[in-house]
C-alpha cells in the first residue's frame, strides 16, 4: 500500500497522468490496481505502473519525471531499461542520497565517461551534464582514481554587462563558478571541500587560469563549454597530461559570446568527432530532469528556433532570386 501510495501521487495524480496518456481507466482498491481499455494500452500500462512499483520499492521517491520518463519508454522497445538505469549508482551525496543516471541519454553519458579520456557532453539545462560530471569527478577523487580535481569555466557575462565588481581577484570570478560550487557542496560537504581545497587538491578557477599548464592525474571539467572561442577550446584540451580524464559540457543553445563570435564548442565537435578516446553524448530535452515545466520550455524553445531557422532561410532564398 506504501509505494502504490507513493506511484499514485498525491490526490492519484499520477495515477491520472498515466490514464490521460494511455487512454485507460485505472481503479486502486485494496492494494490491487484495476485497467481497464484496449488490450496494447493496457499492457503498457501495467508495465509502467509495475516498473514505477519496483523503482519505489527500491527506495525512490515516485516523481513527475519519473512518471514521465517511464510512458515516454513504454512506446518503445526499452520499457525496462528505467529499472537498468536505477542499478547505477554513481556516488552518495553528504546527506546519503544515492546520484543514479535518471534516463537513457545520462547512462549513456555516464558510461562514457567510464570508458573515454576525454567526454563531450552537450545538451539543453536540466540534463545533469555538469552535476552528472561533479559527481563522477568526486567518486574518482575519493577511489583514488585521480590526486585531483579541477574545475573551470569561461568568465563571460550572461547577456549583461556587470562592470568592476567588488573586492579580491578570488571575490570577482566566485559568481561565475558559484553553480560548480553549490554542485560540490551537495556531493560533497562544504567542511571536506574546503579542506581539500585548501591542500590545492581541488581546485575551481576561471578557463583563463589553465593557460600554460600540463594537467596530470587529475579530473577536469570544463562547464559552459559554448562560451569558449575556439582557441580556449584548443587552449584546454592540449593541457591534457597522463592519467587524466576531461569533460566538457555545454549548452549549443545558450551562447553568450558576442555576436558573430563562433563557439569553440562548435568547433570542436566538427574537429574532433572521429578521435578514438573522445566520447561525444548529445543530450536532448527527453532527458531534462528538472521541474517538467523546464522540458516544456526547452520544447517551445527548440520549436520557436528552428522556426525562425526555416524562415530566415525562405528570406535569403528569396534576396538571392
Amino acid at each position: 500500500m506504501e509505494h502504490e501510495r507513493n506511484v499514485c501521487g498525491e490526490f492519484d495524480v499520477y495515477l491520472k497522468k498515466i490514464e490521460r496518456t494511455l487512454k485507460v481507466s485505472m481503479i486502486a482498491r485494496d492494494g490491487s490496481i484495476k485497467i481497464i481499455g484496449p488490450k496494447a494500452y493496457v499492457d503498457k500500462a501495467k508495465s509502467v505502473f509495475n516498473n514505477l512499483i519496483e523503482l519505489s520499492k527500491r527506495g525512490n521517491q515516485i516523481t513527475e519525471q519519473n512518471v514521465d520518463y517511464a510512458l515516454s519508454l513504454s512506446f518503445t522497445l526499452e520499457d525496462d531499461k528505467i529499472l537498468e538505469i536505477d542499478q547505477d549508482v554513481i556516488a552518495r551525496t553528504v546527506l546519503g542520497k544515492p546520484i543514479k543516471p535518471k534516463t537513457l541519454g545520462q547512462k549513456q553519458y555516464v558510461d562514457l565517461i567510464r570508458n573515454k579520456m576525454i567526454v563531450f557532453g552537450v545538451g539543453p539545462a536540466g540534463t545533469g551534464k555538469t552535476y552528472l560530471a561533479m559527481a563522477m569527478a568526486i567518486q574518482a577523487f575519493k577511489d583514488g582514481a585521480v590526486n585531483r580535481i579541477i574545475l573551470t569555466r569561461p568568465a563571460i557575462e550572461a547577456g549583461e554587462k556587470l562592470g568592476f565588481l567588488p573586492g579580491d581577484l578570488q571575490s570577482k570570478i566566485d559568481p561565475y563558478l558559484r553553480p560548480l560550487y553549490d554542485a560540490l557542496y551537495q556531493i560533497m560537504g562544504a567542511d571536506s571541500f574546503l579542506h581539500n581545497q585548501e591542500k590545492g587538491l581541488i581546485e575551481v578557477a576561471p578557463l583563463a587560469y589553465m593557460r600554460g599548464r600540463t594537467l596530470d592525474n587529475a579530473f577536469i571539467i570544463l562547464d559552459e563549454a559554448q562560451n569558449t572561442t575556439p582557441a580556449q577550446m584548443k587552449m584546454f584540451l592540449t593541457r591534457i597530461g597522463f592519467g587524466s580524464k576531461v569533460i566538457v559540457t555545454g549548452d549549443q543553445s545558450q551562447k553568450d559570446l558576442p555576436q558573430g563570435q563562433t563557439s569553440g564548442l562548435d568547433t570542436a565537435l566538427k574537429i574532433l568527432k572521429n578521435i578514438d578516446d573522445i566520447g561525444i553524448c548529445m543530450l536532448t530535452n527527453k532527458d531534462v530532469v528538472r521541474h517538467p515545466l523546464v522540458q516544456k520550455i526547452v520544447e517551445a524553445y527548440d520549436i520557436y528556433e528552428k522556426k525562425n531557422m526555416s524562415k530566415d532561410k525562405e528570406d535569403k532564398k528569396r534576396f538571392r532570386k
